[in-house]
C-alpha cells in the first residue's frame, strides 16, 4: 500500500497504572523471585539462581548509550524486560511483544514501571524506521536495548527475557487463572464459545493473551497484563513448596546478562524497594496504517521530554540531537506533527 492511502487513526493510550503494576515479568522476577530468595541461605539462592540462563552475548558496553545520556542518568539503573512473542523455549529471532523498563533510583529505592507499546516507531540501527517490536528479531538483546537507548535518551544495559510460552506451562502448574471472556473473544480460545467468565488452563491463556485482528494492539497487550496478573494474584496465595516448585519451572526460562552476584546484591535492598507511579509510553500516540498498523509518537521528541520528566524528575529536559533527528524524520514521513 502507498503512503499516500495511508488510513490515519486518532488514538491516544490510557495510562494503566494499576494493571501495568502488577505485571508479572517484573513482580514474579523482582518481587517473588528476589523477596522469596531473601533471607534464606547462601547455597539456596545460588542453587536457584543457576537455573537462569545467563548470556555474555550483550556485553554491557557494547550497547549504545550517548556519553551525555549516561552521566545524566547516573543515579538510576534502568532494566528493560522483554517478553517474547514466540512458541519455541528459545531466546533470539523473536518479537517482543512485552517491552517494560524498570526505572530503580538508587537514592531512594523507588522503582517506576514504564510499558513501552510493541507497535511504537522508531528508529532501528541498519533497519530504519519500523515498529520496536522488530528490533528484538532482528538483532536480540543487544538491538533491542540500542534502540530505547537510542529513541529515548536512556542509559539501559541491563535486560532479563521472558519466554511467553511458559506463561502456559505456569498457569497450568497453578491450576489455571480465572478471566471474563467477551463474545468477540471466545472465538479465539479453544473449548470456549460463548462470553463468560471461565477458569482458563494454560493453552487457552497463551490463546487469550495472543488474540489478534479484534481490536488494537492496546488491548491485546491488556490481555496479556490481565494472564500475567492472574499469575501474579495465584503465585501471592502459595506456600513455600509450591513457590519452590513454580521457581524451578519458571527460572530455566528466563534469559539475562545480569550476572548472579549482581542479583544476589539486590537482595538487600528490594524489601525497601517502593514500586510507584506506573505508566506507557508514548504518552500521546496516532495509529497508522500503511500496509500494517503502527503507533506514532507525536512527536517522539516530546514524548521523550515528558518521558524525562514523568521518569526521572527532568523539569527542562534537552533531548539529545539523534532524538530531535528521529523525530524530524517520523514527522516527514507520517506527517503526524500534533
Amino acid at each position: 500500500m502507498e503512503e499516500k492511502n495511508a488510513k490515519h487513526i486518532n488514538e491516544k493510550p490510557k495510562k494503566k497504572r494499576k494493571a501495568l503494576k502488577i505485571i508479572l515479568i517484573i513482580l514474579i522476577i523482582l518481587i517473588i523471585i528476589i523477596g522469596a530468595l531473601a533471607g534464606t541461605s547462601t547455597w539456596y539462592v545460588k542453587n536457584k539462581l543457576s537455573k537462569v540462563n545467563y548470556t555474555n552475548d550483550v556485553q554491557k558496553n557494547e550497547v549504545s548509550i550517548d556519553e551525555k545520556v549516561e552521566e545524566n542518568l547516573a543515579d538510576y539503573r534502568n532494566i528493560a524486560l522483554f517478553g517474547l512473542d514466540t512458541r519455541y523455549d528459545t531466546f533470539n529471532d523473536s518479537r517482543s511483544d512485552c517491552i517494560m523498563i524498570v526505572s530503580i533510583n538508587n537514592k531512594t529505592n523507588d522503582v517506576r514501571l514504564l510499558s513501552i507499546y510493541r507497535d511504537t516507531y522508531v528508529d532501528i540501527d541498519g533497519h530504519g524506521l519500523d515498529k520496536f517490536t522488530h528490533a528484538y528479531a532482528f538483532g536480540g538483546a543487544q538491538l533491542a536495548l540500542s534502540t530505547l537507548n537510542k529513541n529515548l535518551d536512556l542509559n539501559i544495559s541491563e535486560y532479563v527475557t521472558v519466554n511467553f510460552e511458559t506463561v502456559r506451562t505456569i498457569v497450568d502448574q497453578i491450576g489455571g487463572v480465572e478471566m471474563n471472556i467477551t463474545s468477540a473473544e471466545a472465538k479465539s480460545i479453544p473449548g470456549i464459545t460463548t462470553a463468560g467468565k471461565y477458569n482458563l488452563n494454560g493453552e487457552q491463556a497463551l490463546a487469550y493473551a495472543r488474540i489478534r485482528k479484534i481490536d488494537t494492539d492496546y488491548k491485546r497487550t491488556e490481555r496479556m497484563r490481565n494472564v500475567l496478573s492472574g499469575v501474579f494474584y495465584k503465585a501471592q496465595k502459595m506456600n513455600v513448596s509450591e513457590l519452590n516448585s513454580l521457581l524451578d519451572t519458571m527460572l530455566p526460562h528466563i534469559s539475562t546478562n545480569i550476572s548472579p552476584s549482581e542479583i544476589l546484591s539486590l537482595i538487600p535492598n528490594v524489601l525497601s524497594y517502593n514500586i510507584t507511579e506506573s505508566e506507557g509510553w508514548p504518552y500521546n500516540t496516532r495509529g497508522w496504517e500503511v500496509g500494517r498498523w503502527y503507533g506514532i509518537p507525536v512527536t517522539l521528541e516530546k514524548n521523550v521530554i515528558d518521558l524525562h520528566k514523568n521518569l526521572f524528575g527532568e523539569e527542562d529536559y534537552e533531548p539529545t540531537q539523534t532524538v530531535k533527528d528521529i523525530s524530524n524524520r517520523i514527522i516527514e514521513k507520517t506527517g503526524f506533527k500534533e
